[in-house]
């Protein structure tokens, strides 16, 4: 099959194809229109397999066979015609003697390219009833006026197929790949390809010839620049078409400035130019208020534009564009930032100033490597201390926090003016806490804001300083922070938009409410760290409050923010798919973000930790201890990243057996959440103890919605009937894990008061929501596949199944290797298995 290719999956044309079979038996048949690559051929393909009872010929429109008379059907008219025979019934006549057995199906792909006589043989076909017939034709393409006819006159229905959605581009991808394939590939390869298969393979076939994809960590991710074959170039070079002078101009400029409006785009070629680009489809237009923008038709054809322009014309395209535009008045600030990059980009001399507030605009739209290019040519046009600062926090965030610091000193001795001395420790102050130089952090910090006289200045110093005492875990001095950067008097537009964030911040770590952050359009520009610094925020207090579904979507939409390629969001979607049981899931959103995260970054670590956490409950011990081991050298900087790795820990001692070291652990994680303030994570850590069989009295003393539940679960260890009843409200709240541990510690609760009935009903209870949290194991499920075995018997018996010998069992539990052998062979008994490998399989079944 030409547009999709042999050894490609056929997936998400379900619905498409249901309705193609159902009109080749219930009426005369089909026609599939579409673009180019679509996979129309290979629908109908799959169409005609498995589908009995026909004799099907098929045919194919050629640009060849287009000027032969009945030229498709060339290979089936063998004969000539019977003196006076009409020519429509004597190739009829042959069609039907071609096929042998079962009623007559005509099959023609790219019927729009068919000769006269063929299109009059299809129609004549299908309106007499001779034969059922599934044509395809390209969308846009001129038909055959028989061809058209057939749909118009309704012989046959006609589906328009679409290109493949972003979640179908996925599923053809792991089918072509045969294994996972990191989400951001698969949205990047979606929007360039545009959904459609046939440029989506070409794509593939580049990346996997150059390396850009190729399997890392057990998924398969792309990373580096687009590859682009020479075959994929005159793949999309033959759908652009030949273009005149005029249309070359047009969708060169679009191709170097979209979207371009259209008013700038007429005065710099011609109306009627515009017109024909976008009546063949090379551009669309699009409203955005009252201006005309307008987009090249497909992703590629920027590609293959601006790969045909040599050096110089791309130059030039760029400073027409860049010239056009400041003649217009650069009446948005996004054209100031347009602008400079267009003049960058053409080697044009640009002004210092106009550079450094482009970098501004670029880092306000979270674009920091754009910004971190725009503030180094600032600083070479002799922009000064203003940019070298800008660049200090871009580096900082693209994590490299140790050029920055290098280029920080170096530019100390000219912060001159009192705003370049504010600027610079900033800058300087925010990198030093970012690496973990929190002392002299602080001291940069405390120096200025005592040596500054402006008041707007003395508040940006106390908000950086609020930011290093969060980064180090002292969440009562950040609020001091804050208040101090109040009492200077009226806040700045960045100044109120960077406190409003660190105090939801502050709040969602303390486990306080959500807080809102109102006006994002008004300082978005002004205080670029302020929305990833919120969304982080907003997403922890919607998981420590468990509302699941809310924090998915922000964790999501913090992990599309480019500039966030360090706050690693994809901890907190790992731990909602964990809270719901799926803990596969859970190492897939990790992967996806450490995918892009830099190396030895703090955030990096938080992911690691929550993936080491994920793969434990999964029993995947040995992978889990080592991402653990990784997360603990990076997440240790600071306090909130920390948490996570300290609690993961708990959760790999449990999965190697070793419950009491799993408890010593959790009791240390809650020590380190209490002593820096950190209650919402607080509040798991404690309550991972209830889950361990450990008691949890402090959980009553904190606040919140979740931790009511939670602290309920404590207070319920003992008590089946109340067990039950926290069981069903951790299932509506989505907690599916914990709901699946409190049934099967309601039934572990009856069968000790000697109520077998009861608890048989709690283990049933239990093992449904078990099987939501497939492949997850904790001591409460082992307890429920287990409950025969004594406390220390299924001790044992854990460790056995991590595979420590029993003379380590015993140096663990301080026994004597006889005694824990002894208890080891009654497990074994009482389970009906014979050795450690029964014991793994048993345990990883459930």
């Amino acid at each position: 099959m030409g547009e999709q290719g042999s050894g490609w999956p056929f997936v998400g044309r379900g619905g498409p194809l249901r309705t193609v079979r159902e009109a080749l038996r219930s009426r005369a048949g089909m026609m599939i229109s579409g673009e180019a690559g679509v996979g129309k051929s290979r629908l109908a393909a799959q169409a005609l397999a498995e589908l009995d009872g026909y004799a099907v010929v098929r045919a194919l429109g050629t640009e060849t066979a287009s000027t032969i008379p009945f030229g498709a059907f060339a290979h089936v008219l063998t004969g000539p015609p019977r003196g006076g025979e009409n020519l429509l019934r004597w190739a009829a006549r042959h069609v039907r003697g071609s096929a042998s057995g079962g009623e007559l199906l005509v099959s023609v792909d790219d019927a729009h390219r068919l000769d006269a006589a063929s299109a009059a043989l299809v129609h004549y076909l299908a309106g007499s009833g001779t034969a059922r017939v599934l044509v395809t034709v390209r969308s846009g393409k001129t038909q055959p006026a028989p061809v058209a006819a057939l749909w118009k006159d309704e012989l046959l229905a006609r589906i328009e197929l679409p290109p493949l959605a972003e979640d179908e581009v996925g599923q053809v991808l792991a089918g072509v790949l045969g294994g996972e394939v990191a989400a951001r590939t698969v949205r990047r390869l979606a929007r360039v390809s545009g959904g459609n298969v046939l440029y989506l393979r070409e794509l593939v076939h580049a990346g996997r010839g150059d390396g850009s994809l190729a399997e890392r960590g057990g998924r398969w991710s792309w990373q580096g620049e687009l590859s682009m074959t020479t075959r994929l170039r005159e793949l999309v070079g033959a759908r652009i078409g030949h273009l005149d002078q005029e249309e070359r101009e047009v969708l060169e400029l679009v191709a170097f400035g979209e979207p371009l409006g259209a008013e700038l785009l007429v005065s710099l070629t011609s109306a009627r130019a515009v017109e024909r680009v976008e009546a063949r489809g090379l551009a669309v237009a699009e409203s955005e208020g009252r201006r005309e923008l307008l987009r090249l038709g497909h992703p590629l054809y920027g590609e293959v534009v601006r790969g045909d322009c040599g050096t110089l014309r791309a130059r030039r395209m760029r400073r027409v564009l860049a010239e056009a535009l400041e003649a217009s008045g650069l009446r948005r600030r996004e054209d100031v930032l347009r602008a400079a990059v267009w003049r960058l980009d053409s080697g044009a001399d640009t002004d210092p100033e106009t550079l450094l507030t482009a970098a501004k605009l670029a880092w306000g739209r979270q674009d920091p490597r754009l910004a971190a290019r725009l503030a180094e040519a600032a600083i070479d046009a002799g922009a000064g201390v203003a940019a070298v600062a800008l660049l200090g926090e871009v580096l900082m965030v693209l994590g490299d926090a140790g050029s920055a610091l290098t280029t920080l000193r170096l530019a100390a001795r000219d912060a001159v003016t009192e705003g370049e001395r504010a600027r610079h420790a900033c800058s300087l102050g925010v990198n030093l806490a970012w690496a973990g130089a929190d002392a002299e952090a602080c001291r940069v910090l405390d120096v200025a804001s005592a040596t500054l006289t402006d008041p707007a200045w003395r508040q940006e110093t106390y908000l950086y300083r609020c930011v290093a005492d969060c980064l180090a875990g002292r969440l009562t001095e950040a609020r001091r922070a804050l208040e101090r950067a109040r009492s200077c008097g009226p806040m700045t537009v960045r100044g109120a938009a960077h406190a409003d964030s660190m105090e939801a911040w502050i709040d969602a770590y303390s486990g306080r409410a959500e807080r809102a952050l109102p006006g994002l359009e008004s300082w978005k520009d002004e205080a670029p760290h302020a929305f990833p610094a919120f969304l982080d925020a907003r997403c922890a207090a919607q998981v420590f409050s468990g509302r699941l579904d809310a924090a998915a979507r922000t964790a999501e939409q913090g992990m599309e923010l480019p500039s966030t390629e360090l706050s690693g969001f994809g901890a907190y979607r790992a731990m909602v798919s964990r809270l719901r049981g799926d803990a596969a899931g859970a190492v897939r959103w990790c992967a996806d973000d450490l995918a892009r995260l830099p190396s030895g970054e703090p955030y990096r670590g938080r992911v690691l930790a929550e993936q080491a956490h994920a793969l434990a409950l999964l029993g995947r011990t040995a992978p889990a201890q080592e991402a653990l081991a990784e997360a603990e050298k990076l997440a240790a900087r600071w306090a909130f990243t920390r948490q996570h790795v300290l609690q993961a820990a708990v959760w790999v001692a449990a999965a190697g057996g070793d419950v009491a070291e799993a408890v010593r652990l959790c009791l240390s994680a809650a020590a380190h959440a209490e002593e820096h303030e950190l209650f919402g994570p607080l509040a798991f850590a404690l309550h991972d103890l209830v889950r361990l069989g450990a008691p949890a009295e402090r959980l009553a003393e904190l606040e919140g919605p979740l931790v009511a539940l939670l602290a309920r679960h404590a207070r319920a260890i003992g008590d089946p009937d109340e067990l039950r009843a926290v069981a069903g409200e951790f299932e509506r709240t989505g907690l599916i894990l914990y709901a699946a541990e409190a049934n099967a510690q309601e039934s572990a609760a009856y069968r000790s008061a000697g109520r077998g009935t009861l608890a048989r009903g709690a283990q049933t209870r239990a093992w449904a929501l078990a099987k939501r949290c497939p492949g997850v194991s904790t001591p409460a499920l082992v307890e429920l596949a287990t409950p025969e075995l004594t406390p220390r018997q299924r001790e044992i018996v854990q460790l056995a199944a991590a595979g420590l010998t029993n003379r380590q069992i015993a140096d663990r539990l301080t026994l004597s290797t006889r005694t824990a052998a002894n208890h080891l062979q009654a497990a074994y008994d009482k389970l009906g298995v014979n050795d450690r490998t029964q014991v793994r399989h048993l345990l990883a079944a459930l």
